[in-house]
């Protein structure tokens, strides 16, 4: 089974996310790259929470970069991107494209970078049943290790 590239949300920019001019707030950007993301990790055949809850890890991000193209208004609908940028046994990227939804006109371009860790802080490698979601080589000549 082919697994999806990429993974879209579309919503609406809600006035609390907006500053006194009426645009969103360069903040609230992350926020939606969240939300691309965790769709992401959805279509792909896993849920963020079943990683917490059945593996014990936490994927925390460790770096994170936007590009402010043009800004997002009050009320515009708008669609947030998500795809896999990188990835190997310790760490995973992701990029991000976010759009006006009625011009399709590019506002937002990002990065994040994150690493699976334990709950008391460790760094962890990605478990093999995640290699295909993240599209992580399986190394060679390594035997399984869950």
């Amino acid at each position: 089974m082919e697994l999806p590239e990429k993974a879209q949300v579309r919503f609406r920019a809600r006035y609390s996310e907006t500053d006194q001019m009426g645009i969103v707030y360069h903040a609230n950007y992350l926020p939606w790259f969240e939300m691309a993301r965790t769709e992401l990790c959805a279509v792909r055949g896993v849920r963020y929470r079943d990683i917490e809850e059945q593996d014990h890890l936490l994927l925390t991000v460790v770096e994170a970069h936007c590009r402010y193209i043009a800004p997002a208004h009050y009320d515009d609908e708008v669609i947030a991107e998500a795809r896999l940028a990188f990835s190997h046994s310790r760490m995973i990227g992701f990029a991000y494209e976010i759009r006006n939804a009625a011009t399709s006109q590019l506002l937002v371009t990002g990065e994040t970078k994150h690493v699976f860790i334990t709950p008391d802080g460790r760094p962890a490698r990605v478990p093999r049943k995640y290699f295909d979601l993240f599209a992580i080589p399986a190394p060679v000549g390594r035997p399984a290790d869950d």
